[in-house]
């Protein structure tokens, strides 16, 4: 079994250093096992009524009198309005975590949860609202709760993802893993008709052709729009259920199916799988399709929804202390880092810059989520060339167009006196604070009254929602784990990051002075080769299951599992070693960042412009000797990321094995909601090589202000939300590429920059010519395990 060392790589792309050193895993006692069942098995399949005795005894009763909470507020008040009223969303009704109406109503849950003085309290609440509250709007409420109370800390939740596959996985998926019965599964014939899925019979010529979708060979034809994650197909496979009788494709299985605990779980656990599509251009043809892959990944996705969960927009900074992690500049700069990336998935392609975003202008790649809400309800879609301001809710679109021209003119000011007559100088690197908080939306902006909900209106706008409108259309812009789907979001939130430039282009750019670090020299960076490719993995969604629970002697028998099998993007582990030479014994800060060298035209990009698509990739201390100093940072040490999370089923046996007595739990189990996906670190690139460039710095290491690194919560297992503990120093996010640069004034000695070439290997390539694959109509395992055990070990 794997010890995770630092389970708290962060939140932001640019929160705080894992160091990865070793640590004493804590084992998990008989209170956070009854926790973790607690939590685990309140959210087991929970659009369906809860079907667990203890839990329906323990909900009986809501605790709405004041005295059993440490805070009561107004929203508490109005959510037991609401409920006496029969004025809650109802159950089944589409939530929307952006939409007014019911936000207001969620935050009145969540503070329900969040103060209650006891756990007592708080698991009685929790299963009351699991029987009586709208689904989408308790499991906000309820993982907003359990990231922030201080009782609750290493108590993980299933990943969004698998409490909720509908809003990751196609509705074909949905449906047939809705309908699936173990009855009617053991009776069919899961093959037939493969090759009329797959191949359509042609003229033999004995010859290979490949030209744009389609593959011939020796008279066979692959037709269907072939996408590389269509992978199924090659191996004569058919959207089907199948049975697992090996292992769970995870890149680090490897960790986990050596040991005798996870070999008995799955001796006991029968598992089905089925391959699973990213969205396809059915109806809506555009070349935005091609980057479904990364668009849709279930990880890049559920990084953005856990980012606004851990600093969520209504949650104060001071109560909850979100400003000691200066949450504005995070989360504004964690927006720019995420387009930074998007932007250099785009050039593998071709594509160019993330087009302008504008209210009153075409949108011109419209998308259709081929998503379907647990109601039964499908997701609403954007046609191609479509006017946003066609909705006409002029008063809304008013609002939002009118917070826009009112924050670009304070920053062009350069100052703001808020309602209360304070004066604010936004010419202070510090105020950045300022700006994200406003463009956030959040409760700490200043002058609530008219930066709060400008946020929030915008999406509403998107959707077509009003003011007040409570039954909402599903939209995927409305709730973060869904909207980083649409290719409009990343247009948008780039209006979004121009402001943040716009206020950096006023500060001074930095000097050669402040850059230098004197004494200290990086003569050379040697980077391991970069390669990319698409590999398989299952992603747990029994949550979907539809067959009767079984129950033997008041225990929950898990017996039956189903997974997503889908292809996602990867790469090869790789690590840089430097060679810095320095005068004297010293600390230092290692950052070190990648971007594009050329335009989708093949033109260089100037250092000045190309600043602004930099992306972090690392951040870590070291203590450097007097002379020659050689050492590697490996790509698995990078401060931010994590692998594979550990699946809901299994997390389920161990901590029941554990709750039995039969299993010490460590509290680093699985990979920490905040972290980054590791395997999305690089682009896709090219065949040939795409070239792009590394940037590294060494600099002083000066201690944060306030709080030393991970000295106020244990690393191994809390993301330190709110303690002002996560960051490595109190250097601005993004630093030197945060401001503006002098070429004149910018390079220094303790900098280096690094070309390199990006390389992408096919992984189907093998399955391209007809019988190629003797194993026709089976999945190939050799394809996973060649690639974790033989090719990709560093």
């Amino acid at each position: 079994m794997k010890i995770v060392i630092a389970l708290l790589a962060c939140v932001g792309l640019v929160a705080a250093t894992s160091f990865h050193k070793t640590h004493e895993v804590k084992i998990a006692d008989k209170d956070f096992l009854k926790k973790q069942k607690f939590i685990f098995e309140i959210v087991y399949r929970c659009e369906d009524p809860l079907m667990f005795e203890e839990h329906i005894a323990t909900g009986k009763k809501f605790y709405f009198e004041e005295s059993y909470y440490t805070h009561y507020d107004i929203y508490m008040k109005k959510f037991y309005e609401a409920y006496k009223t029969h004025a809650l969303l109802p159950k089944g009704e589409f939530f929307g975590q952006l939409v007014k109406a019911h936000a207001k109503q969620a935050r009145g849950l969540f503070n329900y949860f969040y103060y209650a003085k006891d756990c007592e309290t708080f698991m009685h609440n929790v299963a009351w609202a699991r029987m009586h509250v709208n689904e989408g709007m308790f499991v906000y409420a309820l993982t907003l709760a359990v990231i922030h109370r201080q009782d609750f800390h290493g108590v993980m939740l299933p990943a969004i993802y698998e409490i909720f596959p509908q809003f990751f996985f196609n509705s074909k998926f949905v449906y047939e893993a809705e309908k699936f019965d173990y009855e009617m599964w053991s009776k069919m014939n899961m093959y037939e008709k493969e090759y009329m899925d797959v191949f359509f019979k042609g003229h033999a010529h004995g010859h290979s052709y490949q030209y744009q979708n389609q593959y011939q060979d020796e008279g066979y034809m692959y037709m269907k729009d072939w996408k590389m994650w269509q992978w199924w197909k090659l191996m004569g496979l058919g959207e089907h259920w199948y049975s697992e009788h090996k292992f769970i494709l995870r890149e680090n299985i490897y960790e986990f199916n050596q040991d005798t605990k996870w070999q008995q779980i799955m001796k006991d656990l029968k598992v089905w799988w089925m391959p699973v599509d990213y969205t396809r251009d059915l109806n809506i043809y555009n070349e935005e399709s091609k980057l479904s892959y990364f668009t849709e990944d279930l990880g890049w996705n559920a990084y953005w929804y856990y980012l606004n969960l851990d600093y969520s927009f209504f949650l104060d900074g001071t109560t909850f202390g979100l400003k000691n992690d200066r949450r504005g500049e995070l989360w504004l700069y964690t927006v720019h880092q995420l387009l930074s990336r998007y932007y250099m998935e785009r050039l593998s392609h071709g594509y160019g810059t993330i087009p302008e975003f504008s209210w009153f202008h075409e949108i011109e790649m419209g998308y259709d989520p081929q998503l379907i809400y647990y109601n039964g309800i499908g997701y609403s879609y954007r046609k191609n060339y479509y006017e946003l301001e066609t909705y006409g809710n002029f008063e809304m679109l008013d609002k939002i167009t009118g917070f826009m021209k009112r924050i670009h003119n304070i920053v062009d000011m350069g100052y703001y006196k808020t309602a209360d007559g304070h004066m604010i100088d936004l010419r202070k690197p510090e105020s950045v604070e300022f700006i994200g908080n406003m463009m956030q939306g959040n409760i700490d902006a200043m002058d609530k009254m008219f930066y709060q909900f400008w946020y929030m209106f915008a999406h509403m706008y998107f959707a077509d929602t009003d003011f007040h409108q409570m039954e909402v259309y599903p939209n995927v812009m409305l709730n973060f784990e869904t909207m980083m789907r649409d290719p409009m979001y990343y247009m948008f939130y780039k209006s979004i990051v121009q402001v943040y430039f716009k206020f950096m282009h006023y500060l001074p750019k930095y000097t050669n002075e402040q850059l230098m670090m004197p004494g200290v020299n990086l003569k050379h960076v040697e980077v391991s080769e970069l390669v990319t490719y698409f590999d398989l993995v299952d992603f747990d969604a029994t949550n979907l299951l539809n067959d009767k629970m079984v129950f033997h002697e008041g225990k929950f028998v898990w017996d039956k599992s189903l997974f997503a099998r889908q292809m996602r993007l990867n790469h090869k582990p790789f690590s840089y070693t430097f060679t810095v030479e320095s005068d004297k014994v010293e600390k230092v800060v290692v950052r070190a960042f990648i971007g594009p060298k050329f335009d989708e035209f093949g033109r260089l990009i100037s250092l000045a412009e190309n600043r602004m698509n930099f992306m972090e990739v690392d951040e870590f201390y070291y203590e450097l000797k007097a002379g020659s100093n050689v050492f590697t940072r490996k790509s698995n040490e990078f401060y931010w990321t994590v692998k594979d999370r550990t699946t809901y089923s299994e997390l389920y046996y161990y901590v029941m094995m554990a709750f039995d007595g039969k299993y010490d739990f460590p509290l680093d189990m699985s990979e920490a909601h905040c972290g980054f996906p590791d395997r999305l670190v690089l682009p896709m690139g090219w065949k040939k090589g795409m070239p792009m460039q590394m940037f590294f710095m060494v600099m002083p290491y000066v201690a944060p202000a306030t709080h030393e690194q991970f000295s106020t919560f244990d690393y191994t297992y809390s993301c330190g939300i709110g303690s002002g503990a996560r960051y490595i120093d109190d250097m601005p996010f993004g630093y030197p590429f945060d401001r503006e640069i002098d070429e004149y004034e910018f390079f220094v000695p303790n900098m280096y920059f690094k070309d390199v070439d990006i390389y992408h290997v096919d992984t189907m390539e093998p399955y391209y010519k007809y019988k190629g694959y003797s194993n026709y109509g089976q999945f190939d395992y050799t394809f996973f395990r060649d690639y974790y055990t033989k090719y990709f070990k560093l």
